[in-house]
């Protein structure tokens, strides 16, 4: 709790309320002024304005918003209008498509969007070739608990020895939401520094999120070889289940409309 300070005003004593103080007696006031409304809607009488505007102020998020229609830009709809939302593409035809229709002016990211039957889902792929990003791998130490404890993470993957474990969970809180803490079910807990070398090749985590069956990972860029992004999209589709356990999928890249996928 907070400490009560004690101002003098003109020989008066006034007490200064701690913040817990405030919001307990706002939090009172919001809940009779709600608990009015509702014996009056009871009694079908109609509630004071004053008591209405108390409710509408202390919960604004209950008052209802016009909702805004999204404004999409002459590119997208450019775009957007050389494919079908309703047809089911080949893999390979939808990556062309997605080449044909990308307009970034930089060299665009290749994703894919996949709805599947649970959420849960943690597992590392190693693709066939690259996806076009140079991963930043670190393997735990002294150094890396320096820079965690200022909230620094200036890396894609982080390894750790089974001796520093007991260490990083004290900032799980900060790289469990990243998805960043060494976990031996997806094998980023290694027995010695050399077992970091199988990680630097084109190996990827595709998880769902934390709480829904969706996942959003990326396969390459749009300027690579349409069969090299072909066979890198299937080793994740394949490894997923494919069909058993995939229920939609849709490419697009940074910059483009999505196209829905045979699986």
């Amino acid at each position: 709790m907070g400490k009560t300070k004690t101002a003098i005003l003109t020989g008066t004593s006034i007490v200064a309320k701690t913040s817990a103080e405030e919001y307990a007696e706002k939090k009172a006031k919001k809940s009779a002024a709600a608990k009015a409304i509702a014996d009056m809607a009871a009694t079908k009488v109609e509630p004071a304005k004053e008591i209405v505007e108390e409710v509408v102020e202390e919960a604004p998020h209950r008052v209802t918003k016009e909702v805004v229609e999204k404004v999409r830009g002459k590119k997208y709809l450019e775009s957007k209008s050389k494919v079908s939302k309703a047809q089911m593409y080949k893999l390979e035809d939808a990556i062309q498509a997605i080449k044909e229709t990308s307009y970034s002016k930089f060299d665009g990211t290749m994703e894919l969007h996949l709805v599947v039957k649970k959420a849960g889902t943690n597992i590392q792929v190693t693709l066939p070739f690259s996806t076009g990003k140079q991963k930043r791998i670190e393997i735990a130490d002294e150094k890396t608990l320096e820079k965690l404890k200022g909230g620094k993470i200036d890396f894609d993957l982080l390894l750790a020895t089974p001796d520093i474990m007991p260490k990083l969970a004290n900032f799980a809180r900060l790289l469990g939401p990243k998805g960043l803490m060494p976990n031996p079910k997806n094998g980023t807990v290694i027995k010695s520094n050399k077992d970091a070398e199988k990680f630097k090749g084109n190996l990827i985590t595709v998880k769902t999120e934390r709480e829904q069956p969706l996942i959003h990972t990326s396969f390459g860029k749009v300027s690579q070889k349409t069969e090299e992004l072909v066979k890198n999209a299937e080793t994740i589709l394949n490894a997923l289940g494919g069909s058993k356990t995939i229920i939609r999928a849709f490419v697009k890249s940074t910059m483009s409309p999505s196209v829905k996928i045979q699986i």
